[in-house]
């Protein structure tokens, strides 16, 4: 069965808005570029060589399709326009990037989904459909990189619904410039 992968920038504070800068208009944004790790990145693009699609919020979708189909240089940017993406959205008529898929209802679908033939699904940033896929017990890993920084708010993965869910850590990385890399499995109850 094909596992949901979450992958996500994170502040000590639990923030995950805006990371990469222009996503919204936050005070702090851009925050994930104030640490500098060649480790850290390499661990990024093995994580992306590692899976076999990605999943997007509608919001996500838009600032990747923005950005990444312009991007010719590297392997990331290659893989990341090469694979198929699922973009979990209602209102979205038709997805323009390269090999997308729209996905109308997560709670059929995505169980679905899951049961193909097929690598692991890699969800980036889109924390509304996190929240979702949390809701309805879809999420099969957290990989959370944490950001030794305290922004002062700003979107939270995990918000007030007081909805109780227990992971286990599977691995931890610490890297030189302080990021920790947290990958967290569903414990078992």
């Amino acid at each position: 069965m094909r596992k949901i992968i979450v992958t996500e920038f994170i502040t000590l504070d639990g923030v995950v808005e805006a990371p990469g800068g222009n996503e919204t208009d936050h005070p702090h944004r851009g925050w994930n570029f104030w640490y500098d790790d060649d480790k850290a990145g390499q661990y990024k693009v093995d994580e992306l060589n590692s899976v076999d699609a990605l999943m997007l919020g509608r919001n996500t979708y838009d600032k990747f399709a923005a950005f990444w189909p312009t991007q010719t240089d590297g392997d990331f940017a290659a893989r990341i326009n090469q694979l198929p993406k699922y973009i979990v959205s209602h209102g979205l008529e038709k997805a323009e990037w390269n090999n997308c898929s729209i996905v109308r209802d997560i709670t059929t679908e995505i169980p679905d989904l899951k049961k193909t033939n097929g690598g692991d699904i890699l969800v980036y940033g889109s924390g509304t459909l996190v929240k979702s896929l949390l809701h309805h017990n879809l999420v099969d890993e957290f990989r959370l990189m944490l950001h030794p920084v305290v922004i002062g708010g700003g979107q939270r993965l995990f918000d007030d619904k007081r909805e109780l869910r227990k992971f286990h850590l599977k691995n931890s990385i610490v890297f030189d410039s302080g990021l920790i890399m947290l990958e967290y499995v569903p414990a078992v109850s």
